[in-house]
């Protein structure tokens, strides 16, 4: 260290005055043109350095008693800080080019944008398209949009409606929540578990379910493996019937015997989309027969919460045709851009740990979906929605406004937002009348007769720092987090003497036993709040209880009101500010920052004063005036009681169904009460023998549930009932000859056109969706032997025949697959479904025919896929995109795509790949398209020589579940058979509750290479591994080797 002796001085100051120094070293001035070795230290190396890190390793180094050791330590310890300087410089160049480039995409989206929609525009109107909008006008624009809106009131008790929630990660249940067990359960629970109580005991609310998965794990409570749990019973002056109130509903998915952190449920999404979507037709039957007069009674909404419920409630919100509502919680792009900015890990590093990619996609697909998306407050709008590809602030306006005049979007949409602050039961709040001048209550506290039984122990905790107990309490309430800027309090307090004089401060920080053993962050507050509270001798004067329970907080509250206090919350940004709603509903005036929530909060309560939480001088300046000034005291109390109903949960549920009523409603819109045509007469097992095969977490009224998917464990239990209605059913089927496929009867079934698809008498579904091409995109013949292999299995058991469907799944179209199974003599009408062009259209041969009996499309399923479809918009940003530079305006289109025709229907826009080299990823096109308010499902298939739009719902995975909600078809009770590899959609059709059989050495090449981007979400967050439901054959295998495969796969239990 010879030579470095400076540095060396350094780190000693560093172990004498603390980590905490670091900040508030200001060296002195040095000569112009002079070189200062410790300065350039000091401002270039270890104020970039966190602190904690510092520390430790000089704990390391001191521990070293030999000098020669110690210099070295010493050494390495400085190239360590370097090293860590110049990763941390290095991560923020990254960011700010990232950042950069983002922002250039987003105004040529505006631009593309504005280009293509001035068309339709006045010259007069031209010049108001993309123009920012003055901040003070917001609220204007807000009141404005929905001042013809009808507000939810009694006048709905008529309605009886279903609403569904979704939470998916965390521990769930209504009574004795374990807040802070894990980061996954925390404020999140309690919110949803409250809103679902809210919602059931409003006015034409019927009924409220609450999904969240199911934990049979023995590391946490029995309690959270119960099917369902019931949170209570619908108003008391309604009557009811026997489903109503609000329901906690336990889906099982993922791995049964684990309690999963949310990183880890993402592969396992599409399962619990399945496992919800039956126990939905299940309920959704049971309430048509109890209120809805036969009919069905869908979900009013699809709520999501957080990422992993958004990406749920979009597929369900899809798969059933009914709104979608999304509540974020905490955003990805908002932590991500944290991390970043903190420099101590790259993306990657990022995306290992907390799987932010897969959760930023899921938050992109809900914007997506989502008619509504409610946030807390409007800076959550501007600076974390703003972050998403798939909302802009400015278009959004822009869209508004033109669909209020009736202009033509093409295509382009953008979710609504909606500001409903989180409500509070106030139920237990107990707030004091008007207090009287003088100590009061408090001197009668401290003074020695008083009844200790009178004093809840957390006043006698509180008041035992304190010298007077007597003077005004200001309160701070928050974990000791360097965000919560809670020093920069204490320091004001410290240096401001009337203050200190006037009043004493009470900082709750949570509950600690040892400092040492705390986090790092958490544990650097507390000891420097400790070193300034010795530093300006506020020894009496200041409170910082240890311990504190949940329910001890009313009674903080409580006690500082009757000293006339304050509550404050100095916080460089507060994302909302429950703490701020609870102090004003006990009568506590505020000081709080003016970045965040706070600033909705005051302008609704008017109870206090905002400061810049980073001017020490403000907050010493507003606490004082709030404790000296007894007028203004009294104001902004009075004040808050007042308009503290703002944020209860009757009023927030009464904005929040006003809002939703807003929206454009749908759901399915087919006929149920489907007549009996001339086959339909006899029993169909998937319909007579519902309650005891179907898969799903089968709910009954009155919560219990069947197996998952073994069809007959009810009948073979013992139960004569249900015993006798199997042998009854049974003994109306006609036994089916061997090879009963072939038969003549089957064979008439299936060549004369019928009302209703034979698929609503299959038990089970085979689905083929082997993706099988040659270079040039068309389909090899291999898949002809494989259709007539799964055929000849099927005939090799007579009873497995009669109760099986088949299936096709393709990217072709309809006109070019029937060329091709002519080719290889295959008829249509051995195929119960036909799902063509990626998902676009569905075909049930022999049932809807044209004349001459050409296949007609799935009529239903046209209707049910055309949410957010804009093919005009698209068509002439795909062709932009695609065919130029970057995807601006150049004079020699390159041509890496043209329009083909011939495989393009209402519901699919297909293109031919011409230049491969030049196309983009499907995630890369993605963004792009969000970037300009266009919502779709693009992919890459056909051995990569064809890309396809169909509509944002629309997939060969979710036709699947229309199946399902259309004929009741169980998508647990369906197997597909896939290649190893496939179109960029192969990934989609693998996860869920359906069996999966994946042929071996099919499919030469596939197109998934073209999927994702370099820094994407990994196939294993789509993927899960180890999956019970998936077996593998090889390519070319025998019939019974296939059947043999297929019947062990329906035999798993999910």
């Amino acid at each position: 260290m010879a030579g470095n002796e400076w540095i060396n001085g350094y780190l000693e100051a560093i172990l004498h005055s603390g980590a905490s120094a670091i900040e508030d070293h200001k060296p002195p001035p040095a000569e112009k043109d002079s070189f200062n070795p410790t300065k350039y230290f000091v401002e270039e190396v270890v104020t970039g350095v966190d602190e904690t890190d510092l520390h430790r390793t000089w704990i390391k180094v001191v521990a070293t008693r030999n000098t020669r050791d110690r210099s070295s330590r010493l050494e390495n310890m400085c190239w360590r800080i370097w090293h860590l300087a110049r990763k941390k410089k290095q991560l923020e160049w990254e960011d700010v080019q990232r950042v950069a480039h983002r922002k250039l995409e987003r105004e040529q989206g505006r631009k593309d944008v504005t280009d293509d929609m001035s068309e339709d525009l006045s010259e007069g109107e031209k010049g108001d398209i993309i123009e920012p909008v003055k901040p003070d006008s917001s609220r204007k624009r807000l009141d404005r949009n929905f001042s013809n809106v009808e507000v939810w009131s009694e006048s709905n008790k008529e309605k009886k409606l279903y609403i569904v929630l979704i939470s998916l990660h965390g521990l769930v249940r209504g009574e004795n929540m374990e807040l802070g067990r894990d980061s996954d359960t925390g404020g999140q629970i309690k919110y949803v578990v409250e809103l679902a109580r809210a919602l059931a005991k409003m006015p034409g609310v019927y009924r409220v379910d609450l999904f969240t998965r199911q934990v049979l794990s023995s590391e946490v409570d029995w309690s959270y493996s119960e099917p369902t749990e019931m949170l209570s019973t619908g108003p008391e002056d309604a009557n009811l019937g026997e489903s109503s109130g609000a329901y906690i509903v336990r889906i099982p998915f993922g791995t049964r015997d684990k309690y999963l952190r949310k990183e880890l449920l993402w592969p396992h999404v599409p399962e619990f989309v399945d496992g919800a979507l039956a126990h939905i037709l299940n309920m959704s039957k049971a309430l048509g027969d109890q209120i809805g007069g036969g009919q069905p009674v869908w979900p009013y909404v699809i709520h999501g919460h957080y990422a992993d419920a958004g990406d749920s409630a979009a597929l369900l919100s899809g798969a059933l045709n009914v709104p979608m509502v999304l509540t974020g919680h905490s955003l990805g792009r908002n932590k991500l851009e944290q991390l970043l900015k903190q420099g101590r890990q790259s993306k990657e590093d990022i995306n290992s740990t907390y799987r932010i990619m897969r959760r930023i996609e899921a938050e992109e697909l809900s914007l997506d979906a989502a008619e509504l998306v409610i946030t807390s407050t409007k800076q959550e709008i501007e600076e974390q929605w703003g972050l998403y590809d798939g909302f802009d602030v400015k278009l959004e306006r822009v869209l508004r406004a033109r669909m209020r005049r009736g202009v033509n979007c093409h295509g382009r949409f953008m979710p609504r937002m909606a500001v409903i602050p989180p409500g509070m039961d106030f139920s237990n709040v107990v707030v004091q009348e008007d207090i009287a001048e003088g100590d009061g209550d408090i001197a009668a506290l401290t003074n020695e007769a008083s009844s200790p039984k009178a004093v809840p122990p957390i006043w006698t905790e509180v008041m035992r720092f304190l010298t007077n107990p007597h003077k005004p309490m200001i309160l701070a309430l928050s974990r000791p987090d360097p965000k919560k800027n809670i020093t920069t309090l204490v320091k004001a307090f410290g240096e401001c003497k009337p203050l200190r004089e006037l009043a004493n401060l009470t900082l709750i920080m949570g509950n600690r036993d040892d400092i040492d053993e705390m986090s790092g962050g958490n544990s650097s507050v507390l000891i420097t709040v400790l070193k300034l509270i010795d530093k300006y001798d506020l020894y009496g004067q200041v409170a910082f209880p240890k311990h504190h329970k949940q329910s001890d907080v009313p009674e903080i509250y409580r006690l500082a009101g009757k000293t006339k206090g304050v509550f404050i919350n100095p916080a460089f940004i507060e994302p909302f500010g429950l703490t701020l709603i609870e102090a004003a509903a006990h009568g506590l005036p505020m000081v709080a920052t003016k970045n965040g929530g706070p600033v909705d909060i005051h302008q609704a309560l008017h109870n206090g004063l905002l400061v810049d939480p980073h001017d020490q001088n403000a907050i010493s300046d507003a606490l004082l005036k709030l404790v000296s000034e007894k007028n203004l005291w009294h104001e902004c109390r009075k004040n808050g009681l007042k308009n503290i109903h703002l944020f209860s949960w009757p009023e927030h549920c009464r904005t929040y169904l006003t809002r939703v009523a807003a929206c454009r409603m749908r759901h399915p819109q087919w006929q149920t009460d489907t007549p009996a045509d001339e086959h339909a007469a006899e029993y169909s097992l998937n319909d007579s023998l519902k309650d005891v095969m179907d898969m799903s977490l089968r709910l009954s009224i009155d919560g219990d549930k069947t197996s998952l998917d073994e069809s007959l464990d009810m009948a073979a239990s013992g139960d004569n009932e249900v015993q006798d209605q199997v042998k009854k059913l049974l003994s109306k089927m006609n036994k089916p000859e061997p090879g009963a496929r072939d038969s003549d009867a089957d064979r008439k079934l299936g060549d004369v056109p019928s009302k209703y698809p034979m698929l609503r008498k299959r038990r089970r579904l085979i689905v083929l969706a082997v993706d099988c091409y040659d270079s040039n995109g068309a389909p090899e013949k291999k898949m002809i032997n494989m259709i007539k292999e799964i055929s000849k299995a099927f005939k090799l058991d007579a009873q497995f025949a009669r109760q099986s469907g088949f299936a096709l799944s393709t990217a072709m179209p309809m006109s070019e697959l029937a060329e091709f199974l002519k080719s290889g003599n295959i008829k249509l009408n051995d195929f119960d479904a036909l799902i063509c062009s990626s998902g676009s259209e569905v075909y049930y041969p022999g049932t809807y025919t044209e004349e001459g009996g050409k296949p007609c499309p799935d009529p239903d399923y046209a209707t049910h896929i055309e949410y957010r479809w804009g093919s005009d918009g698209l068509k002439k940003t795909i062709w932009k995109l695609m065919n130029t530079t970057e995807g601006f305006k150049s004079s020699e289109p390159s041509g890496v795509v043209e329009h083909d025709l011939k495989s393009s229907n209402s519901h699919c826009l297909s293109y031919v790949i011409k230049d491969l080299s030049k196309a983009r990823k499907v995630d890369d096109l993605r963004q792009k398209l969000r970037m300009r308010g266009l919502r779709c499902h693009l992919m890459y298939c056909r051995n990569s020589t064809r890309m396809q739009v169909v509509p944002l719902l629309a997939s060969r995975s979710q036709a699947l579940r229309y199946l399902f909600v259309r004929w009741r078809l169980n998508v647990a009770n369906m197997c597909v058979v896939l290649g190893e590899t496939g179109d960029t959609d192969h990934e989609e059709m693998i996860s869920g509750t359906h069996k999966t059989l994946i042929m071996k050495d099919v499919v030469g090449k596939g197109s998934e290479e073209l999927l994702r981007t370099p820094g994407s979400y990994l196939r294993d967050d789509i993927v899960p591994e180890d999956n019970p439901l998936i077996a593998y054959i090889k390519g070319g295998a025998a019939a019974r080797e296939i059947f043999d495969t297929l019947r062990q796969l329906f035999k798993t239990a999910v």
